[in-house]
C-alpha cells in the first residue's frame, strides 16, 4: 500500500457504533435529565458539562472493572453521579432506586442514529468489509443493530443462547439485511476501549475470518480518545468522523492529526469512497 493511501486501498472498515453511528451524546444526555433536575447544582448544566462529568466517571468504572457488561456500567455510573450530586447538594435526600440506574442502563436502546448513517453503510457496504467494535454488551447491541439493518426484530440481532460467547457473523442470521461482516463487543474482548487489546483482538479475528492484514484495515470513528489515537498507536490507519458539536472523545482535537482522513459526516465518507471508486473504474 502507499505512503498515503486512497480510502479505497483498505478491504475492511472497524466500525466504533456509539458516537460515529449512534448518537449517544444525545441518548445519554436524555437519560440523565430526570437526575441532573433533581438537583440545583446539576439542573443548570449545559449539556457539555452533563457529557463531561458523565463520561469521567464511565471512563475510570471501565478501567476499574472491565469486565462488567456495560449495560450495568452505565446503571453503575448513573448512580456515582447521584451519589455524588446528592453528597454536595442534599446529603440526607432518599438516594435513587435501583430500578432507575437499570433504566438509564437500559437505554442503550432508544439511543438515535445518525440520519446519514444507514444509507451511507449502504455505500461502504459495496466496497469493504464492515466490522464492529464497541464498548457494549450483545444484548444492547442487538437493539443498534437491527436499526442499523433498517430492521425491528430485535431477536434477530441476539446471540444464540447456546453459545454466546462467539462473535457475531452474517451467517448467525442469514436473511438479515445487516452491512456488517462481523460484530466484536467489549464481551467479546474482554476488555473496554481504548485498552489496545480490544483492538488487537478485532485484528486476530479480522485476519482469521477474512485472511486481511492490519495493513489493509482502516478504522473509522468519532472518538480520538478510544479509538483513533490508540489505533494509531498501533499502526492502523484511522479516518476521523468529526461529528460537530461533539464532546465525548475529542480531547486530543488540538494535537496533531494521527488520522488519515477527516469527515464531517460518515454520508461524506461515503461520497468520497464513490468518487474514488469510480475514478478507479
Amino acid at each position: 500500500m502507499s505512503e498515503t493511501p486512497a480510502l479505497t486501498d483498505f478491504k475492511v472498515i472497524i466500525f466504533d457504533c456509539y458516537g460515529t453511528l449512534a448518537d449517544w451524546e444525545t441518548g445519554i444526555y436524555t437519560g440523565l435529565q430526570p437526575l441532573l433536575a433533581r438537583f440545583p447544582s446539576s439542573a443548570t448544566w449545559t449539556r457539555k458539562e452533563a457529557l463531561l462529568a458523565f463520561t469521567e466517571i464511565e471512563k475510570n468504572l471501565q478501567v476499574k472493572d472491565p469486565g462488567m457488561l456495560y449495560r450495568d456500567l452505565l446503571a453503575k455510573a448513573h448512580e456515582v453521579l447521584a451519589d455524588g450530586l446528592r453528597a454536595n447538594d442534599a446529603p440526607t435526600s432518599t438516594p435513587e432506586s435501583t430500578t432507575e440506574h437499570a433504566a438509564f442502563g437500559d437505554s442503550i436502546k432508544d439511543w438515535p442514529i445518525f440520519p446519514d448513517t444507514c444509507a451511507a453503510l449502504r455505500v461502504l457496504e459495496k466496497c469493504f468489509k464492515l466490522v464492529i467494535l464497541s464498548n457494549v454488551d450483545y444484548a444492547s447491541f442487538a437493539h443498534t443493530h437491527a436499526k442499523l439493518a433498517g430492521e425491528t426484530d430485535v431477536t434477530a440481532y441476539t446471540r444464540p443462547a447456546a453459545n454466546p460467547s462467539v462473535h457475531w457473523l452474517p451467517q448467525m442470521t442469514p436473511h438479515s439485511r445487516s452491512p456488517f461482516s462481523l460484530v466484536l463487543t467489549a464481551q467479546d474482548t474482554g476488555v473496554y476501549k481504548p485498552d489496545p487489546r480490544g483492538m488487537l483482538a478485532a485484528l486476530g479475528v479480522i485476519q482469521a475470518e477474512f485472511g486481511v492484514g492490519k495493513e489493509e484495515v482502516l478504522v473509522v470513528a468519532q472518538s480520538l480518545y478510544h479509538d483513533v489515537d490508540p489505533s494509531s498507536a498501533l499502526g492502523v490507519r484511522s479516518v476521523w468522523i468529526d461529528r460537530q458539536g461533539a464532546t465525548m472523545g475529542v480531547e486530543t482535537a488540538a494535537e496533531a492529526p494521527k488520522y488519515l482522513k477527516r469527515f464531517e459526516t460518515l454520508g461524506e465518507m461515503a461520497e468520497a469512497v464513490e468518487a474514488e471508486a469510480k475514478a478507479k473504474a
